[in-house]
C-alpha cells in the first residue's frame, strides 16, 4: 500500500552506480504452494499442490560477471538490453532486466525482483510496462520469461500480467542449488 502523501515510486533506465543495489536486493520469497509438472505420454501438466510447511526461497547470490559487462546494468552495446529500476524515497525497491533477440523478434526479461515490503503495489507491473514498452520500441513481438515450478507467487502475478505457459524444462535447474525444481516458460505478446 502506498502511504497516503508520500512521494510515488519512481521509474527509470538503471545507471552503473545501481549496480549494488541491483545485487543487494531481496529476491526471496514465501509461498503456500507450488506447481508439481506431471508427464503422461502425451505430454506434461501443471497441478498447484499446497506445502506444509510453507516454502521460503532464498537464491543464491549470481556468478560474478565478467568485468567490462559488470560496468553498464542498462546497456550492452547493442541497444538491445536494458535494466529499469523502481525507487522509493531513493531506495531501490525493484528492477527488471530485459534483452531483445532480433531474429526472433523476442524479448526475454532475465530477471524482475521488487524488495518484500514493496509487493502488491503495482511496482512489478509498472516495471514489466517498461518493459513492454522497451519491446515495442525494438519491433519485438512477444515477451518471454522463465519462472521456477515452486515460485507460485510470480506464476500467479506473470498470469494476471497475460502471461501463459508455453513450454517448460524439467532438467535445467539440475546440478544447481535448485535441481528438483522444474522451469516454467511463459510469454505474452507485446500488443
Amino acid at each position: 500500500m502506498t502511504t497516503p502523501g508520500a512521494p510515488p515510486v519512481q521509474y527509470r533506465t538503471a545507471r552503473p552506480g545501481d549496480r549494488e543495489a541491483i545485487e543487494a536486493l531481496d529476491g526471496s520469497f514465501h509461498t503456500r504452494t507450488v506447481f508439481e509438472v506431471e508427464s503422461s505420454a502425451t505430454g506434461f501438466a501443471l497441478r498447484e499442490v499446497p506445502v506444509d510447511p510453507p516454502l521460503h526461497k532464498v537464491f543464491p547470490p549470481d556468478e560474478p560477471e565478467e568485468p567490462e559487462a559488470a560496468d553498464e546494468p542498462e546497456e550492452d552495446g547493442t541497444g538491445h538490453a536494458r535494466t529499469f529500476v523502481a525507487l522509493d524515497g531513493g531506495t531501490l525497491c525493484g528492477f527488471a532486466a530485459v534483452r531483445y533477440a532480433p531474429w526472433n523478434r523476442r524479448l526475454t526479461v532475465e530477471d524482475i525482483e521488487v524488495a518484500p515490503a514493496h509487493r502488491g503495489r503495482g511496482i512489478g507491473r509498472a516495471l514489466m510496462d517498461l518493459a513492454a514498452g522497451f519491446a515495442r520500441e525494438r519491433g519485438a513481438a512477444h515477451l518471454w520469461l522463465e519462472v521456477s515450478s515452486v515460485n507460485a507467487p510470480a506464476v500467479h502475478a506473470y498470469r494476471r500480467m497475460g502471461f501463459t505457459l508455453c513450454g517448460l524444462d524439467t532438467a535445467l535447474y539440475d546440478g544447481t542449488p535448485a535441481a528438483g525444481e522444474r522451469a516454467l516458460f511463459m510469454s505474452r505478446p507485446c500488443g
